[in-house]
């Protein structure tokens, strides 16, 4: 049993790392068993393999652990995030992964040979049947060893699962195997299973099953390793987060400035971040101004102007000049690590989705159970004999074992997500499909998302008799010299049209703008209480041009020289060129589209206006942006949510589907359920249309494959199953499961059109 450590969270509120759980119908159960507890409120998410559990009275976290393990699972207390090895942490899951690819590798391995000799005679040659038995029996015990330890687990709490079904079958299979081999006549020299078609009756004794049971038992690992694979990842939204911040950090101690590692940082430390520096951790201005890039925490796509006084968040980038900054909060307090227990919380308390196959086999299986025992008793009450009654009752759990149950999910989910990579699309697991078939609103981040997430020249209106090309060269020149976002912007659009001139006296003007000499004009550009601060006359066509900027949501910017204002420069993130089209895609797919921005809300209408959006939400916060989905949900709304920033992360999780744009950063894409790798809304139309195709395939693959054996199971029960039959039915329908995966590479995107490159 775990021993208790300090805990990390806050009183009556502990998270257990639960382990042993290998599908959703486990986390349910271990859910009940800890809120039969008194005073216990728990969730067990199956996907990230922890349970988040409220305690009061008496409850202790080591009888949360017993009942865990009482109910055949295990649970520790993670360690403190301060003490965790980060390698170590990370290689667990690698470990466990490589165990099971090695185990699905030997599965294969031995499983191939043993159903090429079962299906075709001609290769059946003196003494096949003792290979067949040599090779399938480390399948069965080895790679099935998985299956059946949970079945085991499963029968001592009275439940059944898919594990419960293929333990049964495939060691029905063998064990009946084993006795036609050494106690039948299927182990005589040159015994064979010909290729007839004709229901008999039988006694049992010539026929072997080796193929279904090395077979079955390859085919469900091969989805088991696919679904690892992706719960892989859980936990990486957390890291991605917490790797943001800065490492080292400058501070001044005795006026000398020293580097330091972030973690030695202490409550009004002074530190200085310079140009492109992150900053080290919350805190306040003391000296110095300069624009910060706050846009990962505040989805702000304009960099904040700061001075003495003003308060900056840790991991933001300083993009102008040097800061000298007070530490006012550390650790775990500061916004950036609050953000990581928002993301954290949103995936815990997310539901597990319930896997399709599990669901049915909790009907399936207690029938398929019931069904072989009331055979085996009908035909000893027959007079029939032990041998044909358990001839036909092993045939019942045999044909009743879903061979093309194992490959209905992991072949459609593997076509479906190989398509979806060619057209931009990671989708990142099978219970992200089912999302996808019932969202009916989506929530979409402004900044990178909706638009270019990097600020663009939308206009350059020069005053009366002024040449607008000369407008834009002059003023690009000095912007060219200047490291802030929107002087880039000018500068770029500045360089498009021609070589920009030479500048001398350079100045930047903090918070205002900038000055330089260009061909002996002093070239004055900035906000326009700049030029009215500077004696600069300006023509009320330029005021008329700046309030006109204003009121369509950009960021005006004056350039004069010689005295006179000689026009303004409109700035903006500009709205990308297919998110017009995309949100028309997405009402066409049933779902009202909601902009949800921190920017302010003259510019977040405009931007909406642009992209046909009618729904804004604007000025949130983080925290704000998770509670806006929170609400929607439970207004009855299941929502998907398209984000790029850190700021997004903990949305995207929290959302019943999350979508990141691969433009962003890893944090939102860790935390997302699908990603649109080339960054374009477009996608998201495609992402929804093609999962909800998957799904509608998975679906139709586990309708096929459980009908196959409901449809052979009387023959089954009525001891007229030829094994041949059998095995030949079972391999037509993992084809046509196969088959019908297949079809997925024939999803044609709406981004393939040639009017959608075009835009691009």
């Amino acid at each position: 049993m775990a021993t208790a450590r300090p805990l990390q969270q806050a009183p009556n509120r502990i998270e257990l790392s639960i382990g042993g759980m290998t599908c959703a119908s486990c986390a349910s159960r271990i859910e009940k068993k800890l809120n039969r507890m008194d005073g216990v409120t728990a969730t067990v998410n199956y996907a990230t393999e922890k349970a988040s559990v409220a305690y009061a009275g008496d409850v202790t976290p080591d009888d949360l652990v017993a009942t865990v393990e009482k109910t055949g699972y295990t649970a520790v207390l993670p360690p403190p995030p301060a003490a965790a090895d980060a390698p170590a942490e990370e290689s667990e899951p690698a470990d466990g992964l490589r165990a099971l690819r090695t185990r699905l590798f030997t599965a294969i391995a031995l499983s191939v040979p043993v159903i090429v000799l079962a299906m075709v005679p001609a290769w059946q040659f003196t003494y096949w049947q003792w290979l067949s038995l040599t090779l399938a029996a480390p399948v069965v015990v080895y790679g099935g060893l998985p299956f059946h330890k949970a079945a085991w687990t499963n029968l001592r709490h009275g439940a059944a699962t898919m594990d419960t079904l293929v333990s049964l079958g495939t060691l029905a299979a063998f064990g009946w195997s084993l006795w036609a081999l050494f106690f039948g006549t299927a182990g005589r020299p040159g015994m064979t299973h010909p290729f007839t078609f004709d229901i008999s009756r039988t006694d049992g004794s010539g026929a072997i099953y080796l193929e279904a049971a090395a077979g079955v038992t390859a085919f469900i690992l091969a989805g088991r390793y696919f679904e690892a694979r992706s719960k892989r990842r859980a936990g990486a939204a957390l890291r991605a987060l917490l790797e943001l911040g800065a490492k080292d950090v400058t501070v001044l101690r005795d006026d000398a400035e020293q580097r330091i590692p972030v973690a030695d940082l202490a409550v009004d430390d002074r530190f200085v971040v310079r140009p492109g520096e992150k900053i080290a951790t919350d805190g306040v201005v003391e000296d110095g101004a300069s624009a910060v890039d706050a846009g990962m925490l505040t989805g702000e796509s304009v960099p904040v102007e700061v001075g003495p006084g003003d308060t900056v968040a840790g991991a933001t980038v300083n993009v102008g000049g040097r800061l000298v900054v007070r530490a006012t909060r550390i650790g775990a307090d500061t916004q950036l690590a609050q953000m990581a227990t928002l993301v954290e919380q949103a995936q815990t308390g997310k539901a597990a989705a319930q896997r399709l196959a599990d669901r049915i086999s909790g009907v399936f299986v207690p029938i398929v159970l019931g069904l072989a025992v009331a055979t085996l008793g009908w035909w000893v009450g027959t007079g029939s004999g032990w041998t044909a009654a358990f001839t036909a009752a092993v045939a019942v759990l045999i044909i009743a074992c879903p061979c093309a149950l194992g490959l209905a999910t992991p072949t459609a989910l593997l076509v479906g997500t190989g398509r979806g990579a060619q057209l931009g699309i990671l989708i990142k697991g099978p219970e992200v499909l089912e999302s996808t078939r019932t969202v009916d609103t989506i929530v979409l981040d402004k900044t990178g998302t909706v638009t270019t997430g990097r600020m663009t020249l939308i206009d350059a209106t020069p005053a009366a008799e002024q040449d607008r090309e000369e407008l834009l060269r002059l003023a690009a020149a000095v912007e060219a010299a200047s490291e802030h976002p929107i002087a880039q912007a000018i500068a770029r659009a500045g360089a498009e049209k021609s070589p920009l001139p030479p500048v001398s006296g350079f100045a930047n003007l903090e918070g205002l703008g900038v000055t330089g000499t260009v061909g002996g004009h002093t070239v004055l550009v900035g906000r326009p209480q700049l030029l009215r601060e500077r004696g600069y006359a300006v023509p009320a066509e330029v005021e008329q041009a700046v309030i006109t900027a204003q009121q369509a949501g950009r960021t005006a910017v004056v350039a004069g020289w010689d005295g006179t204002a000689r026009g303004v420069l409109a700035v903006a993130d500009a709205v990308k060129p297919t998110s017009r089209e995309a949100v028309t895609g997405l009402r066409r797919l049933g779902l009202t589209p909601i902009m949800l921005t921190g920017d302010n809300e003259t510019v977040a209408r405009a931007v909406a206006a642009e992209a046909g959006i009618d729904e804004v939400i604007a000025e949130v916060l983080p925290a704000d942006k998770v509670d806006v989905v929170k609400r929607l949900q439970a207004e009855g709304k299941v929502v998907a949510a398209a984000g790029d920033g850190v700021n997004d992360a903990a949305m995207l999780a929290q959302a019943d589907l999350g979508l990141a744009m691969g433009t962003g950063t890893d944090a939102a894409i860790e935390a997302s359920d699908l990603t649109l790798v080339r960054g374009d809304l477009l996608a998201a139309v495609d992402a929804i249309r093609l999962s909800r195709r998957t799904l509608r395939i998975i679906k139709s693959n586990l309708f096929w494959a459980f009908a196959y054996n409901v449809a052979a199971l009387p023959l089954a029960a009525a001891g007229l199953l030829n094994p041949m039959i059998a095995g030949a039915a079972m391999a037509f329908s993992s084809v046509f499961v196969v088959g019908n995966s297949l079809r997925l590479r024939r999803f044609t995107g709406t981004t393939a059109r040639p009017s959608s490159r075009a835009t691009r």
